[in-house]
């Protein structure tokens, strides 16, 4: 069944902890459980937010990791270079986010990005079309041959709706398109939100020939992840991408698999700075040392012996969060997120720009190849773990961000 309405979160107060913790006046309270909430905004906002879907809390579901901002979205700025500035939406947009992370305006003709992602919605293509024009973006549609939408099993049979599910995929095809122009966008929707669905999904997006697929989903790890690795995750030659999570200190899966590029996240603002923008851990991004899931070699850090969580971040933070255009439901249109879902399309599309894998690698491993080709993310936190880089931004490799943000594409090359 779909999931219900989510419950809605207030953010100030705990912002006002991550903010302060990133200076080391405070630190956070640990986070007891990787699906609870553990959220940060910046308290001038005075922003409120809420789930788009509700925390999973059946054994191997799945709960998207959007969080939609439900007030004060009008007090952040709005998109620069807009096509219609007599409607500029909030949030960052796609001029931002490639200045941001350095990212060019062209490439990735030919590069199809899946988004995998359950239920149905119905207006994707519409909005996406609206999305796209707002920016001056050239269209992506059926009959052009840029968007394709299927279900689990590569057919027409779409799923039931959800308006949840149905921002989340909003989202996800907004973040490639912002990312990515050029990129075909392969939207593949699963019956349900239960991994054994979701993860059939991520089998025909490969199957379809995407070389690049994100998920921005997770629920909690268990003794089945090894099982889901070998039957859904373990693609030679294909990025598969996969958001750490929304609720602080903790792992989930899929992010937790060792196949899988997981996607940590920031606070992005702008700064005097000769790049002109900073990172900061996110006090909402998923991060830890995982229960079940085993090393990959090319992670080489020395407090965890297992899968450590994530490898690579981005813009996450709902107080610093990106423009996106969704009306299934009760939605109005233009709204902004943020969330670990913000981040793993696209870091997908990062690779996707970077250019096709090679065959029979795991490109996970490439970030841990050009550190030097990433912004270190070096002060920030999401939860209490003694200090420790697991949940707290350092020099090189930390949990909650990885080995950085992306400043360019070389570190998404083999």
């Amino acid at each position: 069944m779909p999931p219900h309405t989510p419950a809605r979160h207030t953010w100030p107060a705990l912002a006002a902890a991550a903010a302060l913790a990133a200076t080391g006046l405070v630190a956070l309270a640990p986070t007891a459980d990787a699906t609870a909430d553990a959220t940060a905004t910046a308290p001038a906002h005075r922003l409120t937010a809420a789930r788009s879907c509700a925390v999973a809390t059946v054994p191997g579901a799945m709960a998207c990791k959007a969080l939609k901002v439900t007030s004060g979205a009008d007090t952040l700025a709005p998109s620069v270079r807009s096509a219609h500035p007599a409607a500029i939406p909030s949030g960052y947009g796609p001029a931002e986010l490639r200045a941001a992370y350095a990212l060019p305006d062209t490439g990735g003709e030919g590069a199809t990005v899946a988004i995998v992602d359950a239920y149905d919605n119905p207006n994707a293509e519409a909005d996406l079309a609206t999305y796209r024009a707002q920016y001056g973006l050239p269209a992506c549609t059926t009959d052009n041959g840029c968007f394709r939408k299927v279900d689990q099993r590569g057919g027409s049979g779409y799923p039931v709706t959800d308006p949840g599910w149905a921002e989340e995929i909003s989202l996800d095809v907004d973040m490639v398109s912002a990312t990515c122009p050029a990129c075909h966008i392969l939207l593949v929707e699963a019956d349900t939100n239960l991994l054994t669905d979701l993860g059939a999904a991520v089998d025909t997006a490969v199957a379809l020939g995407a070389r690049f697929v994100s998920n921005s989903y997770g629920g909690g790890e268990s003794a089945a992840d090894a099982d889901y690795d070998a039957q859904f995750f373990d693609h030679p030659g294909v990025a598969i991408t996969a958001s750490s999570g929304d609720a602080g200190y903790g792992v989930e899966y899929p992010a937790g698999s060792q196949y899988v590029t997981a996607v940590g996240g920031t606070s992005l603002r702008p700064d005097g700075t000769e790049r002109g923008w900073t990172d900061t851990v996110w006090g909402g991004a998923g991060s830890g040392c995982s229960a079940y899931d085993p090393k990959p070699a090319w992670q080489r850090d020395t407090e965890c012996a297992t899968r450590t969580v994530a490898d690579v971040s981005a813009v996450a933070d709902p107080a610093t969060g990106v423009a996106v255009y969704d009306t299934f439901g009760t939605d109005r249109g233009w709204e902004v997120f943020g969330g670990t879902s913000a981040a793993a399309p696209l870091i997908a599309s990062a690779y996707a720009l970077a250019g096709t894998p090679a065959e029979g690698s795991y490109p996970a491993s490439y970030p841990y190849a050009h550190g030097d080709a990433l912004n270190d993310v070096l002060t920030g936190t999401n939860g209490e773990c003694a200090g420790s880089y697991l949940c707290t931004g350092a020099v090189g490799y930390d949990g909650p961000t990885g080995v950085g943000t992306p400043n360019g594409l070389a570190a998404f090359t083999g």
